[in-house]
């Protein structure tokens, strides 16, 4: 076929004239070859010697083709293809064992930033048997970090991956078992995360745990719960070092995430960055839900509580006894008000709160954050115990930690604290106990659960009117 830019090429006359003269040179040569032959002594042998010379050759040089072909063809590597249709219509996996058992894989590999090294590593994989699912790529200064999710025959190790990978130049190497839920593409992923965070200010940190994995996240305020700076402070760029990342808190004050395992890529770092801006553009926000409970003595109303509830919560303060207040926080009654700013704050967790008909509030139920690790408060007011609300909030805070993901909560209490000690076997979790110098900390196993914990409140209808105009 000839192109159509080859095809408009001008015609030189030039070009014509050197063939012609060319073809007569060829002509006149031949048959001057042909006449000193002919007249020869052996003329006519010569010419039947070479014809048959030339026949032999054409017909060796055509065996010789044909047998090299067939050499080639027997000795070419299967070709991995795609998973292919068998009779039945039924899809053959390729990247299976004998009785199609498979396992999911995280991976993720350094390669050096040259062209081959990415074909090198999907060579070696397919080799294997391993199909590639997803890969995100992850540019740095001295080369590249590639993330693989991948399906690989059960009987497939980790080690044995990490050993052919090593062997294909890949370094820094690391692998994990995944699940289902890793099949989802990043951008989904994130475009979920995002959509989380806007509608709701306490999800910041689990959006940031659910976008790096596995990893430790502080928030770290500017000023202490007794007034004090702390002295915690970030650039508005942030700061990446390794397996530690830093950003500035739009409430103030820095957030801090950690990951010993593995280090973070600019790319990641990039990605919550744009998180943490998402969140400090569209400001302080909770959820309008609510929920409406009938007691023996009216109905009541909970929902979502936050900083501007600082005041109200303060009040209630004032209304307890120095007893109930020395149970939720473990110190001098006159230093409770002092952390009810950073009890209130979404970055720390979620805070339920109990409201009367007229709208006063006379409970709260604290959820936070503590690293890798979930906390559980409660402080009803003295006139409104023993009916069943400090055992509804704490329901309500365990379902709200079984959605965040966490694996266990915990509440910290003192030995003699049985009101809070029932509430939390109410639960039907597992529980653990711990005791040390009076304090008791009583831990529920989340993981034993696939769902948030029915539990029964006590003097509480089951079925709560949803205020639909709150929603």
């Amino acid at each position: 076929m000839t192109s159509s830019k080859s095809a408009r090429r001008p015609h030189h006359w030039r070009r014509d004239l050197v063939e012609l003269a060319a073809l007569f040179t060829a002509v006149a040569v031949a048959d001057a070859v042909a006449n000193t032959v002919a007249h020869g002594p052996d003329g006519p042998f010569l010419l039947v010697a070479s014809a048959v010379a030339l026949i032999v050759t054409a017909g060796f040089h055509l065996w010789w083709s044909r047998r090299h072909h067939q050499h080639g063809h027997d000795h070419a590597p299967p070709v991995e293809g795609p998973p292919v249709a068998t009779p039945t219509g039924t899809i053959k996996d390729l990247g299976t064992d004998a009785d199609g058992a498979t396992a999911l894989w995280r991976m993720r590999a350094t390669v050096r930033d040259a062209p081959g090294s990415l074909a090198a590593l999907c060579t070696v994989l397919a080799g294997r048997r391993v199909d590639i699912l997803t890969l995100q790529t992850h540019p740095l200064a001295t080369g590249t970090v590639d993330e693989f999710l991948l399906r690989a025959p059960a009987s497939l190790t980790a080690r044995q991956l990490s050993r052919e990978i090593s062997l294909a130049g890949g370094g820094d190497i690391w692998i994990e078992r995944a699940d289902t839920h890793d099949l989802v593409d990043a951008p989904t992923r994130i475009l979920g995360l995002a959509t989380r965070t806007a509608l709701d200010a306490a999800e910041l940190p689990l959006a940031l745990r659910q976008l790096l994995g596995r990893c430790t996240i502080h928030s770290l305020p500017a000023v202490s719960p007794t007034g004090g700076p702390t002295g915690e402070s970030a650039p508005v760029e942030g700061i990446l070092e390794g397996t530690t990342m830093r950003m500035r808190d739009p409430n103030g004050g820095v957030i801090s995430v950690e990951r010993h395992y593995l280090p973070f890529t600019p790319t990641e770092f990039a990605r919550a960055r744009a998180l943490v801006e998402l969140d400090a553009r569209l400001g302080p926000r909770v959820p309008r839900s609510r929920d409406v409970l009938t007691l023996p003595e009216g109905k009541i109303t909970v929902r979502r509580a936050d900083q501007s509830d600082v005041d109200a919560a303060s009040e209630m303060h004032e209304r307890c006894s120095e007893r109930t207040l020395g149970l939720r926080y473990h110190g001098p009654v006159g230093d409770a008000d002092r952390y009810l700013d950073h009890l209130l704050s979404p970055r720390h967790g979620r805070t339920l709160k109990v409201q009367t008909a007229s709208g006063r509030l006379v409970a709260l139920g604290h959820l936070l954050w503590d690293g890798d690790e979930t906390e559980v408060a409660l402080i009803v007011e003295d006139a409104w115990q023993r009916r069943g609300i400090g055992t509804e909030l704490l329901g309500r805070l365990v379902a709200l930690a079984v959605e965040a993901g966490s694996a266990s909560v915990y509440a910290v209490t003192q030995a003699s604290n049985t009101g809070m000690v029932a509430a939390m076997r109410g639960l039907g979790l597992p529980l653990d106990y711990q005791i040390e110098g009076g304090t008791l900390v009583v831990t529920a196993r989340l993981k034993a659960t696939q769902q948030a914990p029915n539990v029964a409140p006590y003097g509480i209808q089951a079925n709560a009117l949803r205020d639909q105009a709150g929603r």
